[in-house]
């Protein structure tokens, strides 16, 4: 079959309409709950990254939506990394320290940087151990070392969750509500506001909740008590004994 110029001509121009047709669909699709976090870029500037998230945007549905992790992660911990990051700029020495040493000594960070580094530092570092305490078909009863421990200092693990979500549900305004090794070597629940640290009052944090409405308002609404008991379903025990063996190693 012969083709002639004008005929090839418009076959080209209709094909090329329609990759680029399909590829504007593509783009303006919006992601999937099934979708990951973006791997972060390799860093070669000494510059803190944001971790990815260890499992899918919908992987702890229907306790955490989708929608809630992706803002969560993507905006919310992504904007601590950033803050931080331009704040330590102005101070290339400190970048030689790890996040935790300069929230456990903030009293030795730059004053003119130290309410920044005390908001978006504890904000990655609580969140950094947020993603890594929960899991997909996560949740039921502890197990390991941390059982025995809850059962010691509480009296049993119902005695113990019902402290926790007390002190989440009554924390003020934003937050988190913790669960960590004192400096006596016991444990306690314990909350703090905004994104400070356990770490800045010579506490480890074994494993906490963040209570910030971002952390829940999508799904729960005003609902923070439900979400409180909802969370439970996916603790990642075995990440939390983790928690709990480095810190008793670090007392």
């Amino acid at each position: 079959m012969t083709i002639n110029r004008r005929h090839f001509l418009f076959l080209l121009a209709t094909g090329t309409g329609t990759l680029a047709l399909q590829a504007c669909a593509s783009a303006e699709q919006s992601p999937s709950g099934s979708q990951t976090s973006p791997e972060p870029k390799p860093d070669t500037t000494g510059a803190i990254q944001l971790p990815p998230l260890p499992y899918a945007y919908d992987a702890l549905e229907p306790h955490i939506d989708a929608k809630t992790m992706q803002f969560h992660h993507d905006k919310h911990h992504a904007a601590y990394v950033k803050n931080l990051n331009a704040a330590l700029e102005k101070y290339p020495k400190l970048k030689g320290k790890t996040v935790e040493d300069l929230l456990r000594q903030l009293d030795r960070v730059p004053e003119d940087i130290r309410k920044t580094v005390r908001n978006n530092g504890g904000g990655h570092v609580n969140h950094s151990m947020f993603w890594q305490i929960m899991k997909p078909q996560g949740g039921g009863e502890p197990t390991g070392a941390i059982a025995s421990a809850i059962k010691e200092n509480f009296g049993s693990f119902a005695d113990f969750k019902k402290q926790f979500n007390a002190a989440g549900a009554a924390q003020f305004g934003s937050g988190w509500v913790w669960l960590v090794r004192n400096k006596a070597g016991k444990l306690e629940v314990t909350t703090t506001a905004n994104q400070d640290t356990p770490l800045s009052q010579g506490l480890y944090p074994i494993l906490g909740n963040d209570v910030w409405e971002h952390a829940y308002y999508l799904n729960y609404q005003n609902r923070r008590a439900d979400y409180l008991e909802a969370w439970w379903n996916v603790l990642n025990w075995d990440e939390i004994n983790q928690r709990f063996a480095a810190a008793s190693k670090s007392a």
